[in-house]
Formats: structure tokens, C-alpha cells, sequence
């Protein structure tokens, strides 16, 4: 089975003190103790993120590692790549990722790995970057589309409820015909895709939210989804 799981913001990085959106993407792997391995490109690697990724994740039942192409860690990038159960990107600038990744061919691995059935996870960059299309900061700090993978169909918009200019731009974009049609979350969601399709919404947080967004005759439409609490209720 091919999985992308699609954070629009939460897990370790954002809630430290709350790690329900990181223990769902491990409880997806079918092994008891999953490789996982963080690729923070977007972040320049940067080495307070990769710390963060290794106290979180060495509190929970996997193997942590990390992917570094700034300070190479790997001797044959395909062979390290292909030997994990999840790969979990993480955010900062989307378009200086996809331009590394291309020039070193971690675009072409990474399809290999998910038709391989590698989990692939990630947050607001990392979540965006499975999609045909997403909104971006990472070109003059204006929010504007970018073009990903295309590992999902249609568009990704993270942080709808958290940075303020999030839904008009991308409802902008859209009723203009500059966007597909897509999937926007609050932060604290995750979208579970299954085969290309949509399984699940889950959150970290009680009242997050997840949405389908269409446009008609140069009008967005929005349709809320069920979104499943991981919670006990009393967060």
C-alpha cells in the first residue's frame, strides 16, 4: 500500500508537549519498531530541527535518523533512502527543497520509495510537496502557488487557521484559475492518503479542522471534513 501523510502544521516541531500526529504516523508502518528517517532540506538542515526530531522521536517505540544533503551523511543516497519504513520531511523554504532534491536526485528516489510502499510524512513544506500544486511563502515571503511532486493530485494550502493570510491567498488563487482544486488543514491536522486517496483526517488538537476546496464558476467552495481527535479528550 502506497501512504502519504500530510501535516498542515503540530507534530514535534510546532507541539513539543504533544506528540499524538508523530505516534499515528509510526503506528501506520507494518513493523514493530519502523525506521524512521527526517529530511529537513527545507530547514538547510538546520541542526536545532534535527535535534528536536532525535528528543522526540528517541521517546517513542522506532529508530530515528536523519537525511542530510548540506553535510552528506550517506554513502549511496538511493541504498540509505530505500532502507526506511518512513520518511518525514520537514518545513521551512519549499522551493530551495525541491530544487536541491532535484539536483541530487532525491525527487526520483523518493517516487521509488513510496510505490516501494515507504510511508512518506511531513509537515507544512513536507506536507505540501506531495501534492501537484501548493502555497508557498518561499519566494519574497509573498504567498504564491508552487509546483510539487504531483505525488497526490490537486493543491495543498497548511496553516489555514494559523498564519492569517493563509485562506484568502489560497481561495484568491483558486477563484482565479491559478490553483487546482485541493485540501486545506488547520495546524494540528494530518490528511492520511491511501493509494491516492483520501482515508483519514486526524488532529492533535481538539477543534482543528480539514477541508476540501473547490472552486465554481470563480467561486471557492469549501467542505469540511471529519476529522478524528487523537486525543483523550482532555487536552
Amino acid at each position: 500500500m502506497r501512504q502519504i501523510i500530510a501535516m498542515g502544521g503540530g507534530g514535534f516541531s510546532m507541539e513539543p508537549d504533544n506528540l499524538l500526529l508523530d505516534q499515528y504516523i509510526l503506528s501506520q508502518a507494518h513493523t514493530d519498531v519502523p525506521k524512521i528517517c527526517f529530511i529537513p532540506t527545507a530547514s538547510g538542515d538546520a541542526d536545532n530541527y534535527i535535534e528536536r526530531f532525535y528528543e522526540a522521536f528517541e521517546k517513542l517505540v522506532c529508530t530515528p535518523s536523519h537525511l542530510s544533503l548540506f553535510s552528506q551523511n550517506f554513502m549511496n543516497l538511493k541504498a540509505y533512502v530505500m532502507q526506511q519504513d518512513i520518511l518525514y520531511v520537514g518545513g521551512g523554504n519549499t522551493r530551495n527543497m525541491l530544487l536541491l532534491w532535484k539536483e541530487w536526485g532525491l525527487d526520483t528516489i523518493l517516487k521509488a520509495a513510496y510505490k516501494k510502499g515507504i510511508i512518506l510524512a511531513g509537515i507544512s513544506a513536507g506536507s505540501l510537496c506531495w501534492f501537484e500544486e501548493g502555497v508557498t511563502d518561499s519566494m519574497n515571503n509573498n504567498l504564491s502557488k508552487i509546483d510539487c511532486l504531483g505525488f497526490l493530485t490537486g493543491s495543498n494550502c497548511p496553516h489555514y487557521d494559523g498564519e492569517s493570510n493563509r485562506r484568502p491567498s489560497y481561495h484568491e488563487l483558486m477563484a482565479s484559475g491559478k490553483m487546482k482544486e485541493g485540501y486545506a488543514v488547520d495546524d494540528g491536522v494530518a490528511l492520511h492518503f491511501k493509494n491516492e486517496k483520501l482515508s483519514a483526517s486526524v488532529s492533535s488538537r481538539p477543534t482543528a479542522k480539514a477541508y476540501a476546496v473547490n472552486e465554481k464558476a470563480s467561486k471557492v467552495i469549501e467542505h469540511e471534513l471529519p476529522v478524528t481527535y487523537l486525543g483523550d479528550g482532555k487536552q
